[in-house]
């Protein structure tokens, strides 16, 4: 095992610099899957890197009492961005601090612990992640293992995931990642709440962004916290995607009572915005690629597919359109192709 994570370092180490600046702008099927394979589950076509101070400039906004959240840019892992991307909240109970989701990096969970420290003046007591794509969860060295829990089949989707989106990491962002490893959460959560002080968390699971989701429900302020189950203004990432499922959540969600709606990507709002946006959007996307398919289209034919005027403003919609084709197009195409007999 030793061994294993002595191979893993290097390559990661030698991937810092070695990550392509641009991609052809066409690609034949084979050579768009080959290359995008490997990236699954990070918001990530690589841009151009840049050079950029090697320090998270992170900011708490209160959205409800003791109530923040620090955004990310509604933009690609970049090494401009170092990974910042995501949305993480956190909260201040009489127990201490309770963090929704740790950041794509350890030098950013740092200074995410740091701000919760300036900010709060509490101790973190609990935090909870939300799925296991590496922009959530790679912050989790800065903090207690014995703290960190989430769903059983979170903890195994980072078991199974993690070190492939380690090295992806490094491979996109580069010395922003520099001593990161993977860090599992210390407790599995078999409760459907947990109480800090006088704040009860709803502990909500669900799955469609991938196999296992949690959503966060705060009782005593009404912050619903839905991790990448909701985006807004953000279009979203379906490397690992079950779209049935995921309109089921959404579904779910938007019956329930809640104030204000943290998204895992975009702001925070009250209404229900960002639960509609996101089913639009995931609506229109698998009803384009099906009618490509049946139009006879390829994937290049089917990227070109224009994006309706209300999801125009949607940042990455384009981008994220494309690689959802690398994702779900096989999928969807499965009904359409030829029985083959086994009989001689």
């Amino acid at each position: 095992m030793t061994q294993d994570k002595t191979i893993s370092r290097e390559r990661r180490a030698a991937a810092l610099n070695s990550w392509p600046r641009q991609w052809p702008s066409r690609l034949d099927r084979r050579s768009f899957m080959g290359r995008t394979a490997a990236l699954a589950g990070a918001a990530l076509l690589p841009q151009t890197a840049g050079a950029a101070p090697q320090q998270y400039d992170l900011q708490a906004i209160e959205i409800a009492p003791d109530t923040y959240a620090v955004y990310g840019a509604r933009e690609h892992f970049t090494r401009a961005n170092g990974g910042n991307i995501v949305n993480i909240s956190f909260i201040a109970t009489d127990d201490g601090v309770v963090v929704i989701d740790t950041g794509p990096s350890l030098r950013y969970g740092q200074a995410l612990k740091a701000l919760i420290e300036k900010t709060t003046k509490r101790p973190v007591t609990r935090v909870y992640l939300t799925h296991d794509h590496p922009d959530h969860v790679f912050g989790n060295q800065a903090f207690d293992p014995a703290v960190i829990a989430s769903l059983p089949g979170v903890i195994a989707n980072m078991k199974t995931n993690g070190e492939m989106f380690a090295e992806n990491m490094y491979r996109l962002v580069g010395d922003w990642m520099r001593g990161t490893e993977l860090v599992l959460p210390g407790a599995a959560l078999e409760k459907s709440s947990e109480r800090f002080g006088s704040h009860e968390f709803e502990l909500i699971r669900m799955a469609g962004h991938t196999s296992s989701d949690l959503v966060v429900l705060d009782k005593k302020t009404g912050v619903l916290f839905t991790g990448d189950i909701a985006f807004l203004d953000r279009a979203a990432t379906t490397p690992h995607a079950d779209l049935a499922l995921w309109h089921k959540s959404l579904n779910e969600l938007e019956k329930s009572s809640f104030a204000t709606l943290m998204p895992g990507h975009g702001p925070a709002e009250k209404g229900k915005r960002a639960i509609e946006q996101t089913r639009d959007y995931l609506t229109w996307l698998e009803t384009t690629l099906k009618s490509a398919i049946a139009e006879g289209l390829d994937m290049n034919g089917a990227m070109a597919a224009p994006i309706p005027q209300r999801l125009q403003a949607v940042a990455l919609a384009r981008e994220e359109m494309a690689r959802s084709v690398s994702h779900l197009y096989a999928k969807f195409e499965e009904p359409f192709l030829p029985v083959v007999s086994n009989r001689s």
